[in-house]
């Protein structure tokens, strides 16, 4: 079976405002789970042209839960963390991004069934326009093609 490959497509709405969107071929709770079970995410969340390892992934996911990601790269760590602040099952996740000295960015996903496919979108809330330049939302693209490719395989 051939999978359709949608595109990603990142819009900033604001200064302190970034929006990913991407019609996944698979249904909203099939995606959730994917962002929700460790063992899911952590193979679809780093994007391979990085030359990230991720070595730890934590998932305590639910409001007040926390994540914790550990990376290794070129002989030294990195940690993103944050806590959830909502979880509506197969509908809306909500959580801090923790890590920098910057602020906290706030990021909102949905999961919207459209005609048997989910629409998923991201939204990333900075605390400044800096910030913005300096986040991860560069990688999305990428890195949905990875979840795409193993919901595919789900």
């Amino acid at each position: 079976m051939e999978v359709t490959k949608n595109p990603t497509n990142v819009e900033r709405v604001s200064d302190v405002e970034l929006v990913v969107t991407r019609t996944l071929n698979a249904l909203p709770h099939i995606v959730f789970e994917a962002w929700t079970n460790a063992d899911l995410f952590k193979r679809w969340w780093v994007p391979k042209s990085y030359g990230l390892n991720l070595v730890s992934c934590e998932l305590d996911v639910r409001v007040g839960g926390e994540y914790r990601l550990k990376f290794l790269h070129e002989g030294s760590t990195m940690e993103f963390f944050g806590t959830y602040l909502e979880v509506v099952p197969n509908s809306r996740l909500v959580w801090t991004n923790d890590e920098g000295d910057a602020g906290q960015t706030v990021t909102t996903v949905t999961f919207e069934e459209k005609e048997g496919k989910t629409l998923l979108t991201i939204h990333d809330r900075y605390p400044s326009k800096e910030a913005v330049d300096t986040g991860a939302t560069g990688a999305m693209p990428e890195v949905l093609e990875q979840l795409e490719e193993l919901l595919a395989g789900l």
